[in-house]
Protein backbone atom coordinates (compact mmCIF):
# COMPACT_ATOMS: atom_id res chain seq x y z
CA UNK A 1 0.00 0.00 0.00
CA UNK A 2 1.09 3.56 -0.66
CA UNK A 3 -0.18 6.74 0.98
CA UNK A 4 -0.20 10.33 -0.19
CA UNK A 5 -0.95 13.54 1.69
CA UNK A 6 -2.62 15.88 -0.79
CA UNK A 7 -3.15 19.61 -0.36
CA UNK A 8 -6.26 20.27 -2.53
CA UNK A 9 -6.11 23.11 -4.99
CA UNK A 10 -8.55 25.71 -3.70
CA UNK A 11 -11.24 25.25 -1.07
CA UNK A 12 -12.14 21.59 -0.61
CA UNK A 13 -14.49 19.67 1.65
CA UNK A 14 -14.45 15.89 1.42
CA UNK A 15 -17.54 15.82 3.64
CA UNK A 16 -19.60 17.96 1.23
CA UNK A 17 -18.22 16.27 -1.86
CA UNK A 18 -19.00 12.73 -0.68
CA UNK A 19 -22.42 13.21 0.95
CA UNK A 20 -24.09 10.86 -1.56
CA UNK A 21 -20.99 8.89 -2.48
CA UNK A 22 -21.93 5.35 -1.53
CA UNK A 23 -22.81 3.06 -4.43
CA UNK A 24 -21.87 -0.43 -5.61
CA UNK A 25 -18.22 0.58 -6.10
CA UNK A 26 -17.51 2.75 -3.03
CA UNK A 27 -18.63 3.25 0.53
CA UNK A 28 -18.52 6.21 2.88
CA UNK A 29 -18.27 5.42 6.60
CA UNK A 30 -17.03 7.54 9.50
CA UNK A 31 -15.58 10.14 7.14
CA UNK A 32 -13.57 7.63 5.12
CA UNK A 33 -14.39 6.94 1.45
CA UNK A 34 -13.33 3.44 0.41
CA UNK A 35 -13.43 2.57 -3.29
CA UNK A 36 -12.85 -0.39 -5.57
CA UNK A 37 -11.11 0.87 -8.70
CA UNK A 38 -10.01 -0.72 -11.98
CA UNK A 39 -6.41 -0.57 -10.73
CA UNK A 40 -7.02 -1.75 -7.17
CA UNK A 41 -8.44 -0.28 -3.96
CA UNK A 42 -8.15 3.11 -2.31
CA UNK A 43 -9.39 4.96 0.75
CA UNK A 44 -9.49 8.71 1.41
CA UNK A 45 -10.12 10.94 4.41
CA UNK A 46 -9.56 14.60 5.22
CA UNK A 47 -7.43 15.78 8.11
CA UNK A 48 -8.27 18.83 10.26
CA UNK A 49 -5.58 20.83 8.41
CA UNK A 50 -7.53 20.39 5.16
CA UNK A 51 -5.16 17.89 3.55
CA UNK A 52 -6.71 14.80 1.97
CA UNK A 53 -4.98 11.51 2.73
CA UNK A 54 -5.27 8.73 0.17
CA UNK A 55 -4.12 5.17 0.80
CA UNK A 56 -4.06 3.02 -2.32
CA UNK A 57 -2.91 -0.39 -3.47
CA UNK A 58 -0.96 1.05 -6.42
CA UNK A 59 0.22 4.31 -7.97
CA UNK A 60 -2.43 3.91 -10.67
CA UNK A 61 -5.18 3.48 -8.07
CA UNK A 62 -3.91 6.57 -6.27
CA UNK A 63 -4.10 8.65 -9.45
CA UNK A 64 -7.57 7.34 -10.23
CA UNK A 65 -8.75 8.24 -6.72
CA UNK A 66 -7.34 11.76 -7.11
CA UNK A 67 -9.40 12.14 -10.28
CA UNK A 68 -12.56 10.83 -8.63
CA UNK A 69 -12.17 13.22 -5.69
CA UNK A 70 -11.36 16.22 -7.95
CA UNK A 71 -8.73 17.40 -5.46
CA UNK A 72 -6.47 18.75 -8.21
CA UNK A 73 -9.11 20.84 -9.99
CA UNK A 74 -8.96 24.38 -8.61
CA UNK A 75 -12.37 26.08 -8.74
CA UNK A 76 -11.20 29.32 -7.11
CA UNK A 77 -12.17 31.25 -10.25
CA UNK A 78 -15.72 29.89 -9.96
CA UNK A 79 -15.91 30.95 -6.30
CA UNK A 80 -14.47 34.39 -7.06
CA UNK A 81 -16.79 35.09 -9.98
CA UNK A 82 -20.04 33.89 -8.45
CA UNK A 83 -19.77 34.49 -4.70
CA UNK A 84 -21.92 37.61 -5.18
CA UNK A 85 -24.23 36.14 -7.83
CA UNK A 86 -27.88 36.90 -6.95
CA UNK A 87 -29.01 33.33 -7.51
CA UNK A 88 -25.92 31.28 -6.73
CA UNK A 89 -23.99 33.47 -4.30
CA UNK A 90 -25.24 32.14 -0.97
CA UNK A 91 -24.66 28.54 -2.09
CA UNK A 92 -21.13 29.37 -3.25
CA UNK A 93 -20.28 31.11 0.01
CA UNK A 94 -21.75 28.41 2.26
CA UNK A 95 -20.70 25.36 0.21
CA UNK A 96 -17.45 26.66 -1.28
CA UNK A 97 -15.55 23.42 -0.63
CA UNK A 98 -18.01 21.33 -2.67
CA UNK A 99 -16.72 19.55 -5.78
CA UNK A 100 -18.43 17.08 -8.09
CA UNK A 101 -17.44 13.53 -7.14
CA UNK A 102 -16.59 11.49 -10.25
CA UNK A 103 -16.96 7.90 -11.33
CA UNK A 104 -13.86 5.83 -11.97
CA UNK A 105 -14.98 4.88 -15.49
CA UNK A 106 -16.91 6.75 -18.14
CA UNK A 107 -19.00 3.62 -18.61
CA UNK A 108 -20.31 3.88 -15.05
CA UNK A 109 -21.24 7.53 -15.65
CA UNK A 110 -23.14 6.52 -18.77
CA UNK A 111 -24.96 3.79 -16.85
CA UNK A 112 -25.87 6.38 -14.20
CA UNK A 113 -27.04 8.82 -16.88
CA UNK A 114 -29.27 6.26 -18.57
CA UNK A 115 -30.65 4.71 -15.38
CA UNK A 116 -31.45 8.10 -13.86
CA UNK A 117 -33.67 9.41 -16.62
CA UNK A 118 -37.13 10.43 -15.38
CA UNK A 119 -37.19 8.33 -12.22
CA UNK A 120 -36.49 8.88 -8.54
CA UNK A 121 -32.80 9.10 -7.64
CA UNK A 122 -33.15 6.29 -5.09
CA UNK A 123 -34.67 3.98 -7.69
CA UNK A 124 -31.99 4.88 -10.25
CA UNK A 125 -29.20 4.14 -7.77
CA UNK A 126 -30.76 0.77 -6.95
CA UNK A 127 -30.84 -0.16 -10.64
CA UNK A 128 -27.24 1.00 -11.11
CA UNK A 129 -26.16 -1.08 -8.13
CA UNK A 130 -27.80 -4.22 -9.51
CA UNK A 131 -26.26 -3.75 -12.96
CA UNK A 132 -22.77 -3.09 -11.63
CA UNK A 133 -22.88 -6.10 -9.33
CA UNK A 134 -24.03 -8.29 -12.20
CA UNK A 135 -21.38 -6.93 -14.58
CA UNK A 136 -18.13 -6.89 -12.62
CA UNK A 137 -16.05 -8.82 -10.12
CA UNK A 138 -16.22 -8.16 -6.40
CA UNK A 139 -13.44 -6.75 -4.24
CA UNK A 140 -14.72 -7.68 -0.82
CA UNK A 141 -18.04 -5.91 -0.26
CA UNK A 142 -17.51 -3.61 -3.25
CA UNK A 143 -17.73 -4.14 -6.98
CA UNK A 144 -15.14 -2.90 -9.46
CA UNK A 145 -16.47 -0.07 -11.69
CA UNK A 146 -17.79 -1.41 -15.00
CA UNK A 147 -16.04 -1.01 -18.33
CA UNK A 148 -17.61 -0.38 -21.70
CA UNK A 149 -16.95 -3.99 -22.71
CA UNK A 150 -18.60 -5.38 -19.58
CA UNK A 151 -21.80 -3.36 -20.01
CA UNK A 152 -21.85 -4.07 -23.75
CA UNK A 153 -21.72 -7.80 -23.06
CA UNK A 154 -25.28 -7.70 -21.71
CA UNK A 155 -28.28 -8.34 -23.91
CA UNK A 156 -30.94 -5.64 -23.48
CA UNK A 157 -33.32 -8.24 -22.07
CA UNK A 158 -30.83 -9.02 -19.30
CA UNK A 159 -30.67 -5.36 -18.31
CA UNK A 160 -34.45 -5.19 -18.31
CA UNK A 161 -34.52 -7.98 -15.74
CA UNK A 162 -32.21 -5.83 -13.62
CA UNK A 163 -34.63 -2.94 -13.74
CA UNK A 164 -33.75 -0.86 -16.80
CA UNK A 165 -36.58 -0.01 -19.16
CA UNK A 166 -36.47 -1.48 -22.67
CA UNK A 167 -35.37 1.75 -24.40
CA UNK A 168 -32.79 2.55 -21.75
CA UNK A 169 -31.34 -0.95 -21.95
CA UNK A 170 -31.11 -0.77 -25.74
CA UNK A 171 -29.44 2.65 -25.58
CA UNK A 172 -26.84 1.53 -23.05
CA UNK A 173 -25.92 -1.65 -24.92
CA UNK A 174 -25.79 0.10 -28.30
CA UNK A 175 -23.48 2.83 -27.05
CA UNK A 176 -21.18 0.49 -25.15
CA UNK A 177 -20.80 -1.73 -28.20
CA UNK A 178 -20.27 1.07 -30.72
CA UNK A 179 -18.25 3.67 -28.83
CA UNK A 180 -15.00 3.50 -26.85
CA UNK A 181 -16.18 5.65 -23.98
CA UNK A 182 -12.78 6.00 -22.29
CA UNK A 183 -11.38 7.66 -25.41
CA UNK A 184 -13.82 10.51 -24.85
CA UNK A 185 -11.38 11.76 -22.19
CA UNK A 186 -9.22 13.04 -25.05
CA UNK A 187 -12.08 14.73 -26.93
CA UNK A 188 -13.19 18.38 -26.38
CA UNK A 189 -16.37 18.72 -24.36
CA UNK A 190 -18.46 20.27 -27.14
CA UNK A 191 -17.50 17.44 -29.48
CA UNK A 192 -18.39 14.85 -26.82
CA UNK A 193 -21.77 16.51 -26.28
CA UNK A 194 -22.50 16.67 -30.01
CA UNK A 195 -21.59 12.99 -30.42
CA UNK A 196 -23.70 11.77 -27.51
CA UNK A 197 -26.73 13.92 -28.29
CA UNK A 198 -26.96 12.28 -31.71
CA UNK A 199 -27.81 9.03 -29.97
CA UNK A 200 -31.42 8.03 -29.44
CA UNK A 201 -32.21 7.94 -25.75
CA UNK A 202 -29.70 10.57 -24.63
CA UNK A 203 -30.47 14.22 -23.96
CA UNK A 204 -28.84 17.25 -22.32
CA UNK A 205 -29.23 15.89 -18.78
CA UNK A 206 -27.57 12.57 -19.64
CA UNK A 207 -24.75 14.37 -21.43
CA UNK A 208 -24.27 16.52 -18.34
CA UNK A 209 -23.91 13.44 -16.12
CA UNK A 210 -21.31 11.91 -18.44
CA UNK A 211 -19.40 15.20 -18.71
CA UNK A 212 -19.41 16.01 -14.99
CA UNK A 213 -19.08 12.59 -13.40
CA UNK A 214 -17.36 10.57 -16.11
CA UNK A 215 -15.02 13.10 -17.73
CA UNK A 216 -14.59 15.67 -14.98
CA UNK A 217 -15.69 18.57 -17.19
CA UNK A 218 -17.36 21.68 -15.79
CA UNK A 219 -18.64 23.14 -19.05
CA UNK A 220 -21.78 21.01 -19.26
CA UNK A 221 -24.35 21.06 -16.48
CA UNK A 222 -27.21 18.86 -15.33
CA UNK A 223 -29.51 20.62 -17.76
CA UNK A 224 -33.24 20.05 -17.30
CA UNK A 225 -32.79 18.23 -14.00
CA UNK A 226 -36.06 17.87 -12.13
CA UNK A 227 -34.60 19.89 -9.25
CA UNK A 228 -33.89 22.78 -11.62
CA UNK A 229 -37.43 22.53 -12.99
CA UNK A 230 -38.82 22.88 -9.47
CA UNK A 231 -36.48 25.77 -8.71
CA UNK A 232 -37.43 27.70 -11.84
CA UNK A 233 -41.11 27.08 -11.20
CA UNK A 234 -40.70 28.68 -7.77
CA UNK A 235 -38.75 31.60 -9.20
CA UNK A 236 -41.38 32.29 -11.85
CA UNK A 237 -44.45 31.34 -9.86
CA UNK A 238 -45.80 29.09 -12.57
CA UNK A 239 -45.33 25.72 -14.17
CA UNK A 240 -42.30 25.61 -16.47
CA UNK A 241 -41.05 23.28 -19.19
CA UNK A 242 -37.74 21.47 -18.72
CA UNK A 243 -36.20 23.35 -21.66
CA UNK A 244 -36.71 26.65 -19.87
CA UNK A 245 -34.20 25.68 -17.20
CA UNK A 246 -31.42 26.09 -19.77
CA UNK A 247 -31.73 29.80 -18.96
CA UNK A 248 -30.66 29.12 -15.37
CA UNK A 249 -27.27 27.75 -16.43
CA UNK A 250 -26.55 29.99 -19.42
CA UNK A 251 -25.03 32.88 -17.37
CA UNK A 252 -22.35 30.61 -15.91
CA UNK A 253 -20.63 29.81 -19.21
CA UNK A 254 -17.69 27.44 -18.86
CA UNK A 255 -18.70 26.81 -15.22
CA UNK A 256 -22.26 25.70 -16.04
CA UNK A 257 -21.59 22.17 -14.81
CA UNK A 258 -20.38 23.17 -11.37
CA UNK A 259 -23.08 25.86 -11.22
CA UNK A 260 -25.76 23.20 -11.68
CA UNK A 261 -24.26 21.18 -8.81
CA UNK A 262 -24.24 24.21 -6.50
CA UNK A 263 -27.75 25.26 -7.54
CA UNK A 264 -29.17 21.82 -6.80
CA UNK A 265 -27.34 21.43 -3.49
CA UNK A 266 -28.14 25.00 -2.49
CA UNK A 267 -31.80 24.68 -3.43
CA UNK A 268 -32.10 21.52 -1.33
CA UNK A 269 -30.69 23.49 1.64
CA UNK A 270 -32.87 26.58 1.03
CA UNK A 271 -29.82 28.65 0.10
CA UNK A 272 -31.23 29.79 -3.26
CA UNK A 273 -33.46 32.86 -2.89
CA UNK A 274 -36.99 32.26 -4.14
CA UNK A 275 -40.08 34.48 -3.77
CA UNK A 276 -41.61 33.92 -0.34
CA UNK A 277 -45.11 33.58 -1.72
CA UNK A 278 -44.21 30.71 -4.07
CA UNK A 279 -42.11 28.97 -1.39
CA UNK A 280 -45.13 29.10 0.92
CA UNK A 281 -47.43 27.85 -1.85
Amino acid sequence: MIEARIRPRGAYSLRLTTLAASDATRRLADGVLTAALPEGRAAAWQAPDGCVHVRASSEQALERMRFCLAVDDDHAEFVRRFAADPLLGESVRRLRGLRQLRTATVAQALLRAVAGQLILASEARAIERRVVRAATRREGALSVPPTCAELGAFAPAQLQRLGLGARKAATLVRLCRSLDLERLRDVPTDAVAARLERERGLGPWSVGVVALEGLGRNERGLARDLGLVKLLAELRGRRVEAEETDELLEPYGEWAGLASVYLLKGYARSLVPVPRRTRAA
